[in-house]
């Protein structure tokens, strides 16, 4: 394989998940004109040239992080990719209305609990995946997907949906679990494809050693992200000394051959197995760089009879996110102080940065790499990141640092010059003293809340990218972890209220007008003391119908069900399920007018005009 064409198959990438807080009330930004950091890392993304080179790379990387009780544990992670004409071919003309998974971008499914069609809804829950017909509101079929002896707790499973074919998604419920001995399967990321013509069944698996990241489905192709660490038999002394442990694992990393960071993969099609692992002419690097895990992306056809091998492209990396659009695939990775790379900013800036890839998806083949840049501080999560006619808007938070003692945040504009991503303009001094929260970027405006003991809500002017600026905020009390656009220039925010000390106060749910941008407001709120919704952190869990301004939320054990109109939140009921203690109620979705929740418990038909039950299905 050349080099090229190395470069060109790792370009659906992925990894580690940012995660922000929070800070002291913002002072005036700066605006557009400050200067461009300095050249940073070498970025640009390198294939080895042998296995020996990768492997002295790997164990030069592993020596540097290893501590007296091993490596650096890992995160989550966020996968984004592009959307796609073929998408159009799978949909069912015949199809009742339905609602879809809450995505980022439009276009591009995204893993999730439950699918439905219009004709089916499927639902993957403890290891079983069940079929509920919407129309007679019955059960349909059911399949127990449970493998071997891996406790099903130490699993998370979520699905993708194409035609009569389910892609089941199945990985370890927590980063970094070591298995215990005659388990290896729960640190294993195993993938089913389930026919859904009849009754389920079962058509092939896939597994793979390594940390289920994320998933994108456009049209009939699925992409799958996993994170292998380095399987290393570290056994610490306890007795010893720090500087006795290390020396032990630097000697367990000395010895180690490349299988220890090639995941390991097997595949099934009915009677045929199958085993590989990755090679080392599929592993790419940053070019002054070698991280400590192996992020394997795996391309999968959902209208094929079989999965195969996945196709198998490998970055060394620890931390990473995609996003993509239709034309252009971005790799987001953290670079944090103390690796050992040049200092990437000027002096009094934390050495934490963004490091970005980017790649072109616009023809078919393989991703082909374009270029690669850098902006100071962390991500969010993926809506930090959006590309608008052809730029690339980064929202990030700097944290603080000895000589600079409070944090701030910056929303960069990057543009391809080459292979180079340069900075075109920027917008800094962002609620200084707290973090990043939420962002929201549409088309040429931006919205970005950050939170320590008030909500600075920024609006954004970006139309002009060399000049990016700040038109208003607004200040409230707590804060947004989860902004939805609405019709007529109107914005939903999902989050916490707070006290004037910064102390949170229960579900807050805040209607905002933001088509003056000079002078966004709050028109209305929706309050529930002591509670949370899991909309705040998974957008999945959040529903909104246009046409009625029905929104549901999952809040605690129930779901709350309010309407949206153009000035106000009312509250029109609530849903719960049947259990000991009351189910956690996960998912909500609209089938022909009528809204279905899921739970463990099963799934309930209801009014979506009321909330009243239409009918009960417990899951069996």
């Amino acid at each position: 394989m050349t080099r090229g064409t190395q470069l060109a198959a790792i370009g659906t990438l992925t990894a580690l998940a940012l995660l922000a807080g929070s800070g002291l009330p913002a002072t005036a930004p700066t605006v557009a004109g400050e200067p461009a950091p300095p050249a940073g890392p070498d970025t640009r993304l390198v294939a080895y040239e042998s296995c020996h080179e990768a492997l002295a790379g790997l164990r030069a990387a592993a020596t540097a992080a290893v501590g007296p009780w091993g490596l650096p544990g890992g995160g989550s992670s966020v996968l984004a990719t592009t959307t796609g004409a073929r998408a159009a071919e799978f949909r069912t003309a015949s199809a009742p209305e339905h609602s879809t998974t809450n995505v980022h971008e439009v276009g591009v499914d995204e893993p999730d609990l439950v699918k439905t069609d219009g004709r089916r809804i499927v639902t993957v829950s403890r290891g079983v995946l069940q079929v509920t017909d919407p129309a007679t509101r019955q059960i349909t079929g059911r399949l127990d997907l449970a493998e071997g002896t891996s406790p099903d707790h130490l699993r998370e499973r979520t699905l993708l949906l194409l035609g009569d074919r389910a892609l089941v998604l199945s990985g370890p419920a927590r980063v970094g679990i070591r298995p215990v001995e005659g388990q290896a399967a729960s640190r294993a990321t195993v993938l089913t494809l389930v026919d859904l013509t009849s009754a389920p069944a079962v058509l092939g698996t896939y597994s793979i050693d390594g940390t289920l990241v994320d998933a994108r489905q456009t049209g009939a192709t699925a992409r799958v992200a996993v994170r292998s660490a380095p399987r290393l038999d570290f056994r610490p002394e306890p007795r010893a000394g720090d500087a006795e442990r290390i020396a032990s694992n630097r000697a367990v990393i000395a010895a180690a051959g490349i299988d220890a960071w090639l995941p390991a993969y097997r595949w099934t099609a009915g009677p045929e197995r199958h085993s590989g692992r990755v090679g080392c002419d599929r592993l790419s690097r940053p070019a002054d760089a070698t991280g400590n895990s192996v992020v394997t992306v795996l391309s999968f056809d959902l209208a094929a009879e079989r999965l195969g091998d996945g196709d198998p492209a490998s970055v060394v990396a620890d931390a990473a996110t995609l996003y993509g659009t239709a034309d252009s695939l971005w790799l987001a990775g953290e670079r944090r102080p103390g690796r050992p790379a040049r200092p990437t900013w000027r002096a009094g800036r934390s050495e934490a940065s963004t490091v970005l890839h980017q790649f072109d998806v616009g023809s078919a083949g393989p991703p082909r790499y374009l270029a690669s840049g850098s902006v100071p501080g962390r991500l969010v999560n993926q809506y930090a990141l959006s590309e608008w006619q052809g730029d690339l808007r980064v929202a990030t938070t700097v944290d603080s640092v000895p000589g600079r003692p409070t944090s701030e945040s910056a929303v960069y504009v990057l543009r391809r010059q080459g292979g180079t991503l340069k900075h075109v303009g920027a917008v800094t001094g962002l609620g200084r003293g707290e973090r990043i929260h939420s962002v929201r970027f549409l088309g040429g405006t931006g919205h970005v809340v950050t939170f320590r003991q008030t909500d600075p809500l920024y609006t954004l002017d970006l139309t002009d990218p060399a000049a990016p600026r700040v038109t208003g905020d607004l200040k409230i009390t707590g804060y947004s972890a989860y902004l939805h656009p609405l019709p007529d220039g109107r914005l939903l925010g999902v989050g916490q209220e707070a006290d004037e000390r910064g102390r949170t106060r229960g579900l807050q749910v805040s209607l905002f007008d933001v088509r003056d941008p000079a002078r966004p407001v709050r028109l209305d709120r929706y309050h529930v003391p002591r509670a949370q919704s899991a909309a705040e952190f998974d957008p999945h869990a959040f529903l909104y119908h246009p046409e009625t301004g029905l929104v549901a939320l999952p809040v605690d054990r129930g779901i709350r069900l309010l309407r949206v109109s153009a000035t106000g939140i009312s509250e029109i009921g609530q849903v719960t399920h049947p259990g000991a203690g009351g189910a956690s109620l996960d998912r909500s979705l609209l089938v022909d007018g009528t809204l279905w929740t899921v739970s463990a418990a099963g799934l309930r038909a209801s009014d979506p005009d009321s909330g009243r039950s239409l009918a009960w299905l417990p899951s069996t």
